[in-house]
């Protein structure tokens, strides 16, 4: 049997229930200037990066995968625009990891379908770009982590900013020591988001696969406030504001951060010891089950210690720091605001000493993956070393949210030192058969 038959007749069954060890590591030949792309997803962020990778010349989307047929023709028909040739489309994702001519799979689905999806990309030898955080909980991304080290791929995080001139040149600034000493850092975000209501079950739109669509999550009534664009505001599915934007406020913070630390000789901040977050859902009076009012704080183990606090307003009109959402670094010699189209540099005296624009654009983000995928470097938003650190924040802020209590990690094994009911909501309960997390 040769590769390609042996690709076409591996199951889908098998792909999610596999054993460890059952799946070989299939060898790729070198990938061509042209990359071969498959896209899970076709709407929302999805329907954002098919465009981002249709626009690129060093990419041919080839297929397109989405379980809701109403909401792919506008995709479909940029795409094809975009690169001058017709992609195929699909329904069931499956398809794309039984997909034998594919090189990159790109993962633009809601947070309960990163893992499985990204981990059967890798076991079936190709590497992946997938949207931020990196997956539902703490264990999937362990879990993606493993099979990317075990079958050797790249694996790019959607924190777009990572690539972005107004990063680079924030954290260049910062390296030459114009702040001083940075031992405090803040992400935040004000940007308001809006009621969500409390509508009826109903039944799902014509054409929807919506077994598909819950996949590992727990079987439920359809309801439109858990399916397109809300699914974020619940545990089944989402990580709410906190993984859904506070992930690029505080990845923004450890950025600003171990740049600060590099200007001293010190090591990066790795993940942080203890985690104390409060608040509730205090404004909102509708279906949401996380919450619209929030602070985090995070305490990292260096000497002498660094703190990042994360607060949560998506209720309120008005900005901080001139800014709706993005994250201050502050020194001993002045403070650096990080914002979403530039950043600026204020002395002691709150004197206005430095700005750059910017924006982000995450067209350099998707050439970054690209071109990792072609010299097998790590990319910017690596998932092992930035794109789950920045994750494991989001996932420990919101569990000690609800335990209601502050939590003591081990960086090592990204658990909790005795407490159970916390470990407990590191993964789900169980995974939905068939839709079971893949054993790396």
């Amino acid at each position: 049997m040769n590769r390609r038959q042996f690709v076409q007749n591996l199951s889908s069954a098998a792909l999610l229930t596999a054993a460890p060890g059952t799946l070989p590591l299939i060898a790729r030949a070198a990938p061509s200037n042209r990359l071969r792309a498959g896209m899970i997803g076709a709407s929302g962020r999805a329907g954002s990066l098919n465009k981002y990778f249709a626009a690129n010349p060093e990419v041919e989307i080839a297929v397109i995968a989405e379980i809701d047929p109403g909401r792919l023709p506008g995709t479909l028909e940029a795409v094809t625009r975009l690169q001058g040739k017709k992609p195929k489309t699909v329904t069931d994702y499956r398809h794309i990891i039984d997909d034998s001519e594919l090189d990159v799979i790109v993962v633009g689905t809601p947070d309960h379908w990163h893992a499985i999806p990204t981990i059967q990309a890798c076991m079936t030898g190709k590497d992946v770009y997938v949207e931020k955080p990196d997956a539902h909980n703490i264990v999937e991304g362990q879990r993606m982590i493993a099979a990317a080290k075990k079958f050797k791929r790249v694996i790019q995080v959607g924190s777009q900013h990572r690539t972005t001139q107004r990063m680079i040149s924030a954290q260049n600034y910062i390296r030459e020591g114009h702040l001083g000493k940075c031992l405090f850092a803040k992400g935040y975000e004000n940007a308001p988001q809006g009621s969500i209501g409390r509508p009826a079950d109903g039944q799902p739109p014509k054409g929807v696969d919506y077994d598909l669509w819950l996949g590992p999550a727990p079987k439920r009534p359809f309801n439109r406030n858990r399916f397109h664009g809300r699914w974020r505001w619940f545990f089944d599915y989402g990580t709410g504001d906190l993984g859904n934007d506070g992930i690029h406020r505080l990845d923004f913070a450890i950025a600003l951060m171990n740049a600060a630390l590099e200007s001293e000789g010190k090591p990066p901040l790795g993940l942080p010891r203890k985690i104390s977050a409060m608040g509730g859902k205090w404004y909102f009076d509708d279906a949401q089950e996380w919450p619209d009012t929030m602070q985090v704080a995070y305490e990292f183990d260096v000497a002498p210690p660094r703190l990042i606090t994360y607060e949560m307003r998506v209720w309120t009109p008005y900005r901080m720091e001139g800014e709706p959402e993005g994250a201050v670094l502050y020194g001993d010699k002045g403070y650096l605001v990080m914002g979403n189209r530039g950043w600026r540099a204020y002395a002691k005296d709150n004197k206005l000493v430095k700005e750059m624009p910017g924006d982000s654009d995450a067209a350099p983000h998707v050439q970054n993956f690209i071109d990792c995928v072609k010299s097998r470097k790590r990319p910017a938003c690596d998932l092992e070393t930035v794109g789950h650190p920045a994750s494991v924040l989001c996932h420990a802020g919101n569990i000690s949210w609800r335990v209601g209590r502050t939590l003591t990690m081990d960086p090592k094994t990204e658990t909790f030192i005795g407490d159970k009911e916390a470990n407990a909501l590191r993964g789900r309960p169980e995974w939905r058969k068939p839709y079971v997390l893949p054993e790396v």
